[in-house]
């Protein structure tokens, strides 16, 4: 469940008290202030809640709390509450920087309408903040984003074998960040040689072995000079040897002995080379599955898998869809030099609950899209904000639908009497008159 704070600074012991309640039962943490003074131990730049606070107060005022805020932290959402009739100050208000106006008296609907739309507003701010932080602090080796336990469990394995030196075989489908774990093991190996990375499936076998184990002059037609192959170049380093399954048996053979002696001969060469390198190969198909069709060397793959991750695929881990997703918009703005989309709780939902087969790759595409302005027809992919309330069978579309005609059927067994109704109802008369304001539902007489 998402954290929902807010500072409150009302200097009325009845109001404070009625409006705490309303938060609370919102589900808000509050902290009740009757003075600006005495919130001052509160407002901070990193406070990740909203402010609600009256205009007028002992002290200093309101506006004195909203000019505050927005020297602090100009995206710290400030509910402005004015008194009946203050429209010039909250017209004030809101060019000052405030999020919102509310007017006495008013609705508890509308106070938490307001506080929770600013605190989904602060929870976007704070959560790019983060990434865009992590983002700047690693643009050209992403992170292994996500806070699930899936994801988790794949860190502490990193952390268990990061620093042993031992060869490590990754697998998982397409797009799941295969070689983001590969750059996490070797960032954490310690090793001072480069992270060299080579995709099996995309070398023609007939130039596999020499970039592999290089070749020396003369070894074949075109060789016209020495080359160090990959895992030669990747001394005191790492080699990532992406889609094994692709390699050829009898490379298999060649690259299985290397490994077992850490020694390498290059292509038409008779010395020999040790090998100072840590080998992470990778695999999208079931090696074992391979080796009992006879396509992929059984011993090679005991000796690749001393160590194997397994990875999860994204529907597997639909909880760090939010994270990965907000991190791939900020590095898709900074490249594009776009704006920073917003969504809302419900396009969120509605991309949680995606297959992605494509995993987080796709989900990276996609965050392109949005951040362009071309993503697809799910809803709000736009990026621009879609109202829960919008979305036919909603929760919240159920809710008002049924509170709507709980009020029209009392307003018809009262004759249009709105006091008679709000009596029937157990609720306010100024709650009732805000519902049939909202809902546009006519009394057809006197509403007194």
């Amino acid at each position: 469940m998402p954290v929902l704070e807010a500072i409150l600074i009302e200097d009325e012991q009845a109001v404070r008290l009625a409006t705490t309640q309303t938060l609370q039962l919102g589900g808000f943490t509050v902290q009740a202030c009757s003075s600006a003074e005495q919130a001052q131990a509160w407002l901070q730049p990193g406070f990740a809640g909203v402010v609600v606070t009256d205009v007028r107060l002992p002290g200093r005022s309101g506006l004195d709390v909203l000019a505050q805020v927005v020297a602090l932290d100009p995206d710290l959402p400030v509910i402005v509450v004015t008194g009946h009739g203050d429209v010039n100050m909250a017209v004030e208000a809101m060019r000052a920087g405030a999020y919102d106006f509310i007017e006495k008296p008013f609705a508890a609907e509308r106070l938490l309408e307001a506080a929770r739309r600013a605190q989904e507003k602060r929870r976007l701010v704070l959560e790019n903040r983060r990434l865009k932080a992590a983002w700047n602090g690693h643009a050209e080796v992403p992170s292994l984003i996500g806070q699930s336990d899936a994801i988790e469990y794949v860190r502490r394995l990193i952390r268990t074998v990061g620093s042993t030196g031992v060869d490590v075989l990754i697998n998982g489908q397409t797009g799941t960040g295969k070689e983001v774990v590969a750059r996490e093991l070797h960032q954490t190996s310690g090793r001072t040689g480069p992270f060299v990375a080579l995709n099996c499936g995309a070398l023609p076998e007939s130039v596999f072995e020499s970039e592999i184990f290089g070749h020396e002059a003369g070894a074949f037609t075109g060789a016209q000079k020495r080359r160090i192959g990959k895992l030669e170049y990747a001394k005191g380093g790492t080699v990532f040897l992406d889609e094994i399954e692709s390699m050829p048996l009898a490379l298999q053979v060649k690259l299985l002995r290397v490994l077992q002696e850490r020694r390498l001969e290059r292509l038409g060469g008779n010395e020999s080379v040790a090998l100072d390198c840590r080998v992470v190969a990778a695999s999208k198909a079931d090696l074992l599955q391979l080796s009992a069709q006879g396509t992929f060397r059984e011993d090679l793959y005991y000796r690749i898998g001393v160590v194997s991750i397994d990875l999860p695929r994204l529907a597997e881990r639909r909880d760090d869809i939010p994270y990965l997703l907000a991190y791939f918009a900020e590095g898709a703005a900074i490249r594009f030099q776009r704006a920073l989309p917003q969504w809302s709780r419900a396009q969120m939902a509605e991309w949680q609950a995606r297959d992605w087969p494509g995993n987080v790759r796709e989900l990276r595409n996609f965050a392109d899209r949005l951040v362009l302005g071309i993503a697809d027809s799910a809803p709000g992919a736009t990026g621009t904000a879609v109202d829960p309330r919008a979305i036919p069978g909603s929760l919240p579309q159920q809710i008002d639908g049924y509170e709507r005609k709980l009020i029209a059927d009392a307003l018809k067994r009262s004759d249009g009497n709105v006091a008679t109704a709000a009596e029937r109802l157990g609720v306010p008369k100024k709650t009732l008159y805000d519902k049939l304001k909202r809902y546009q539902l006519a009394t057809g007489r006197s509403m007194d």
